[in-house]
C-alpha cells in the first residue's frame, strides 16, 4: 500500500523516527524555557547535562549493576544536584545581568563538561542495551514498532505534560511565577524566593539528564551527543517562544514530525528544515508562535 507514491511502511517508520526526535525536542526544550522564562538565563549547558544524565545511567550500569529503572530515578536527581551547585555558586550572582553572561557563563561550563568525560571516555561511543521488559517490538501491520521507542513517547509526553500541568495549574507554579515577577512581594508572604529558584534551575536540568536516560539506549552514548542535538533545541525553544512552556512541548513535537517527513520528501533538506522554519517565523513573528511581545 502506498500513499503519494510512498509505500506506508516507509512514511510510517519516519513518522515514529520524527515523532521520537519530537519527543526528546520536547523534552529538552521544555527545561530550557523554564530556566529561561523563569529565570532569564539562556542555559547553553543543557547539552552537556542531557550528555551526562546518559552517561551517569551508562555507568552506574557497567560499573555497579544499577538497572535502567533505578537510573531513570538517579540520574536526574544527581544531575540536577550538579545543576542546584551551580545555581548556587554561579549563576545567582547573574541574574540582574544581561542575558548574555550567563550564556556566556553555561557555555564555558559545557565546554568543561564536554572536555572532562571526552579525557575519560574518549568520543567513539558506548552502548547501553534496551531493559528486557522494553525489548522486542510490535506489529502494527503497516509497520513494526519496538516497544522501547514507543515507551519513550509516552513517558516523554506524560513528563513534558505534567510539568506544564505543575507550573501552570498549581499552587507551587503559581509561587515559582510570582517570584520570579515581583520578589519582593512573594518573599513578604512567608515564602523562600532563592529556594524556589534554585529549585527551578535544579528541575529544568534533571529534565535534560531524564532525556538523556531516556536516548542512552536509542543513541550511543559519547560526550558530543549533547552538542550535537542542542543547536537544534534553542531553534525549536526559539520557534515556540522564548520561555513558553507549552509553545516548547507544541513545536517540539511538530518540528520532530515535520523533520520525519521532510526525510520522505525530499531528504536533502531534512538537516536544515527546522532552522528554514525558524528563520520564517522569526521574519513573521519574532516572538515566537507562543510567546509573548
Amino acid at each position: 500500500m502506498e500513499i503519494f507514491g510512498i509505500p506506508t511502511a516507509l512514511l510510517g517508520s519516519q513518522l515514529l523516527v520524527g515523532l521520537i526526535n519530537g519527543s526528546f525536542y520536547a523534552i529538552l526544550s521544555l527545561g530550557l524555557a523554564i530556566i529561561f522564562g523563569l529565570l532569564n538565563i539562556i542555559n547553553f549547558c543543557h547539552g552537556a547535562q542531557y550528555m551526562m544524565g546518559a552517561f551517569v545511567a551508562w555507568i552506574a550500569l557497567t560499573r555497579f549493576g544499577v538497572n535502567y529503572w533505578v537510573s531513570l530515578i538517579a540520574a536526574p536527581l544527581i544531575v540536577g544536584a550538579l545543576g542546584v551547585v551551580i545555581e548556587r555558586l554561579m549563576l545567582r550572582r547573574l541574574y540582574k545581568l544581561d542575558h548574555l553572561y550567563g550564556l556566556l557563563l553555561t557555555f564555558g561550563l559545557a565546554l568543561i563538561f564536554e572536555g572532562i568525560f571526552r579525557d575519560q571516555f574518549g568520543i567513539s561511543g558506548e552502548s547501553y542495551e534496551v531493559p528486557e521488559l522494553l525489548s522486542g517490538g510490535v506489529n502494527l501491520g503497516f509497520m513494526f514498532l519496538p516497544i522501547y521507542r514507543g515507551w519513550v513517547i509516552v513517558s516523554s509526553l506524560t513528563v513534558c505534560f505534567g510539568t506544564w500541568y505543575m507550573i501552570e495549574r498549581t499552587k507551587l507554579g503559581a509561587y515559582l511565577r510570582a517570584g520570579t515577577e515581583n520578589s519582593q512581594m512573594v518573599q513578604a508572604l512567608g515564602i523562600n524566593v532563592p529556594l524556589l529558584i534554585t529549585f527551578t534551575y535544579g528541575y529544568g536540568v534533571a529534565l535534560a539528564a531524564f532525556a538523556g536516560v531516556l536516548a542512552a539506549p536509542i543513541f550511543q552514548v559519547n560526550p558530543l551527543m549533547g552538542s550535537n542535538l542542542i543547536i537544534v533545541v534553542f531553534a525549536v525553544v526559539v520557534i515556540g517562544g522564548m520561555g513558553s512552556i507549552m509553545g516548547s512541548i507544541i513545536t517540539g513535537l511538530a518540528l520532530g514530525l515535520i523533520e520525519g517527513l521532510t526525510k520522505v520528501f525530499y531528504p536533502e533538506a531534512s538537516s536544515v528544515v527546522v532552522f528554514v522554519i525558524m528563520v520564517i517565523v522569526l521574519l513573521v513573528r519574532p516572538a515566537g508562535l507562543f510567546g509573548k511581545s
